[in-house]
């Protein structure tokens, strides 16, 4: 019965007896299993380290091999009672999250004398393959045991808050600081942002802006100054003019937004004449850091470009890819989002998305996967996806989305952040130089994200990938 729990007596148990117990491994498993052991081995808990080999096989011995199968033998066969002595275990397959594992026992031999079990052990994976094998020897008890079964607690992990943004942070980790013209940084939240990242050693800040009203902040706020370049400019639209020209001569690698409004400063930016074009036309990438979501999701364009055509989509995709490979070093999915997963010539959306998949096929787009149209829950739900017979490699997986246009990115967004509590730290690609440009309600961890996005973009990621050693206790 399933509210009780009962053994098998040594006497009961005939040769070729079995039992099993099935389970699905979570990240929350791996978590258990860390907290219970002091086990915080990267191997375990580090979203990137965890790919390897090593990591499935430390997971399958760790938690699969001693668990799973004292599980069976504990509550099973034998049951209550069993006195574990003894285990013999070979791994042979890899072992990752997400995968069903069923643990089975058989008993091949019995000691009359001593009361012992010998059981052969094997754990299957989700396809019938074996991941272990091998035996075990208990002690069977010899007494009929028969209790209510224990409803185990629920354990809740208090998640950290920000674990991606944090992530992206340690990525920057010794990487030469970006020398960044912060744009009119006359509030708290500006200059805070600015400062913090500049002491996370992200960024070198050079204030630009009116210098009283600078300084003004940063007495009230008790912030020392003295580290920064102010560069004295008399308000907010001489500084994005001046910023940019800094930009230009190349005595700043990157822009940060302060306090004014982004249409101010991406005027001065996208001048055709003194600005900072290119080829590529711009558009903002964020990056959303959402509570309960397996991974960042990259979202463009909610900001710049208020109804693209295919042309400037085909810039915001490859804007986003390039930022996705600055950041993540893999091989992004890109959703290219409608109101529906079907091709309507009524909805342009559905038209633009087929051909950008075919553009990328032909090498106009590159370095990402991308499928389209896709509506939001079939591109990040594979539950969505399956229900609706979508069968892709980006469907129910996507890294990146591409919204239609800027009202419906704008809704996105802020329906992430109001509704799901995301962060968000975002940049603009596609210019001279990479322009930090967040919301004006961010907070420090989003502006030291987002200057450690541009600071990749720039620098590029560590060949030793040190990172991943620093960085464990942030994985997603």
């Amino acid at each position: 019965m399933d509210g009780y729990i009962e053994n098998k007596t040594f006497d009961e148990i005939e040769v070729g007896d079995s039992a099993s117990v099935e389970h699905t491994l979570t990240q929350k498993d791996i978590q258990l299993f860390a907290v219970m052991s002091g086990d915080v081995n990267p191997a375990h808990l580090d979203e990137e380290y965890a790919r390897s080999d090593l990591f499935h096989k430390i997971i399958a011995h760790g938690m699969w091999g001693g668990s799973l199968i004292s599980t069976v033998l504990g509550t099973q066969l034998p049951g209550p009672g069993t006195i574990y002595l003894h285990q013999d275990f070979d791994f042979l397959k890899p072992v990752g999250i997400g995968d069903t594992i069923t643990a089975r026992v058989t008993v091949t031999k019995k000691d009359d004398k001593k009361h012992r079990l010998t059981l052969a052990c094997v754990c299957l994976n989700q396809d019938g393959k074996e991941v272990i094998t091998g035996t075990a020897e208990v002690i069977a008890p010899t007494e009929k045991v028969r209790r209510k079964r224990v409803r185990l607690p629920e354990i809740e992990f208090k998640e950290e808050e920000c674990p991606n943004h944090h992530r992206v942070i340690c990525f920057a980790e010794g990487l030469p600081p970006l020398k960044t013209a912060v744009v009119h940084p006359v509030d708290a939240i500006s200059l805070k942002g600015a400062v913090a990242a500049a002491e996370a050693g992200i960024i070198e800040a050079i204030l630009v802006g009116p210098e009283a009203k600078i300084r003004a902040v940063a007495e009230e706020e008790k912030i020392d100054l003295s580290p920064y370049t102010i560069i004295a400019t008399p308000h907010s639209h001489a500084a994005a003019e001046t910023a940019v020209h800094m930009a230009r001569e190349g005595k700043v690698e990157a822009l940060m937004k302060g306090k004014l409004h982004t249409d101010e400063l991406m005027r001065a930016v996208m001048d055709k004449e003194s600005g900072l074009r290119t080829g590529r036309r711009m558009s903002h990438v964020f990056m959303a850091d959402i509570p309960k979501f397996p991974r960042p999701l990259y979202v463009t364009d909610a900001a710049i470009n208020i109804a693209p055509d295919l042309t400037v989509k085909q810039d915001i995709v490859q804007n986003a890819v390039d930022l996705f490979l600055a950041v993540e070093q893999r091989t992004p999915r890109v959703a290219l989002i409608s109101a529906v997963e079907t091709v309507n010539k009524d909805i342009p959306s559905t038209l633009d998305a087929t051909a950008l998949c075919k553009m990328a096929e032909r090498g106009q787009i590159t370095g990402a996967l991308l499928d389209g149209p896709l509506a939001f829950d079939n591109a990040i739900s594979e539950e969505s996806a399956e229900i609706k017979g979508i069968r892709s490699q980006v469907a129910g997986k996507a890294d990146i989305l591409v919204m239609p246009d800027l009202e419906s990115g704008n809704v996105m967004l802020k329906q992430l952040v109001l509704l799901s509590g995301a962060h968000m730290a975002g940049i603009v690609m596609g210019a001279q130089v990479p322009i930090i440009l967040t919301s004006r309600a961010s907070g420090d961890i989003a502006r030291k994200a987002s200057c450690a996005l541009a600071q990749l973009v720039v620098r590029g990621r560590r060949a030793n990938r040190k990172e991943k050693e620093s960085c464990h206790h942030h994985a997603a």
